[in-house]
């Protein structure tokens, strides 16, 4: 790891979650500069990592001893935020979303594509042990045929003025569904409702369908009385649970599932006597309790260092914006059906 301290970075936005960048950035890399609005912000960061700080984001990009910027700023900044970065000569990791509508995301992509810098969006769980462990078992085919998943992430709190709890929560979700499936939703459809302040959704369904027959379902509130961070997966062999609450113990397994029994094998009455509930052991497998965060910022160092495009490249921050995009299309229409493809 000592050579990704070749790599002079900056962390633009270091509060609520830019803290978090902050102290990776500082362990792994070469933490040159610390920006942020606020003055008290400012002060902790340079008493704690010894660094510049400054208010200008113009600084940042003027700088010439900074290579790469770690954006951590609100939502509607970061399109125009990654733009101007990339077109300093700078590599970009900018926060989930990529971008608050599809343009605005193309605009980016079209960026970086044109200034030869790696862009990295953070979608945090695609680096996660425990859904890398999941991405394995479907990808080997342990879990046979993937029927559909389903996720939960909700709590109640933190509102947002600036953005509702589907471009707030759901990038989460999305990028793992998508990158689970290994394909693009045909359709979307979305529903949901602002409880607490006028055209902002608190609470939000989701479902994607793809052209493989899957579905997916993405539930994401900040108004509800538990936190959950759970995702199901169910396919025709095996089905599987993630549930990032629980401190250890993070994927359970289930032998579960309906087995068809063949059609010679005795005459049957109906259809539905051809089929059997399988009820089998549950398995805890061991999984490694890195810090997803650390291993993100490690993929975006390495793709500075060698040029290769991360996992989670500015095409994958595109698929997702398309998804939120679509979604709030159905959010704002109010319609119910499912109609029309994503892309």
């Amino acid at each position: 790891m000592s050579e990704f301290k070749k790599v002079r970075t900056a962390v633009v936005g270091c509060g609520y979650w830019g803290k978090n960048l902050v102290r990776n950035f500082a362990e792994l890399s070469d933490l040159r500069v610390c920006c942020d609005a606020a003055e008290s912000v400012r002060a902790r960061m340079a008493a704690q990592y010894n660094v510049r700080v400054t208010a200008s984001y113009d600084d940042v990009l003027a700088d010439p001893d900074v290579d790469a910027v770690v954006l951590a700023t609100p939502a509607p900044a970061h399109a125009s935020m990654a733009i101007a970065a990339l077109e300093a000569g700078k590599h970009v990791f900018v926060e989930k979303p990529l971008a608050l509508s599809v343009e605005d995301a193309e605009r980016v992509v079209a960026t970086a594509d044109r200034s030869g810098r790696i862009l990295m969006v953070g979608h945090l769980l695609e680096y996660h042990p425990a859904v890398n462990y999941i991405k394995d078992l479907i990808d080997s085919g342990e879990l046979g045929d993937v029927y559909y998943c389903y996720s939960q992430r909700v709590n109640l709190g933190k509102l947002r003025s600036d953005e509702n709890a589907l471009w707030s929560l759901a990038p989460h979700d999305i990028s793992v569904v998508l990158y689970l499936m290994g394909e693009e939703p045909e359709a979307v459809e979305a529903t949901g409702q602002a409880f607490l302040q006028p055209g902002i959704e608190d609470v939000v369904f989701l479902t994607m369908k793809f052209g493989s027959g899957r579905v997916a379902h993405v539930q994401v509130s900040w108004l509800d009385p538990l936190k959950e961070r759970r995702l199901t997966v169910v396919g025709s062999k095996k089905m599987v649970v993630f549930d990032d609450m629980e401190p250890q113990e993070k994927v359970r397994i289930y032998d579960k599932g309906v087995d068809r029994r063949p059609n010679e094998a005795a005459p049957y009455g109906s259809y539905a006597e051809l089929l059997t509930l399988r009820e089998g052991d549950i398995l805890i497998p061991r999984i490694p309790n890195r810090e997803p965060l650390a291993i993100e910022c490690e993929e975006f160092l390495r793709s500075v260092l060698t040029g290769i495009p991360p996992r989670s490249d500015q095409q994958d921050g595109l698929r997702v914006v398309r998804v939120l995009a679509a979604a709030q299309e159905k959010l704002s229409n109010g319609k119910l059906a499912f109609h029309g493809a994503v892309s």
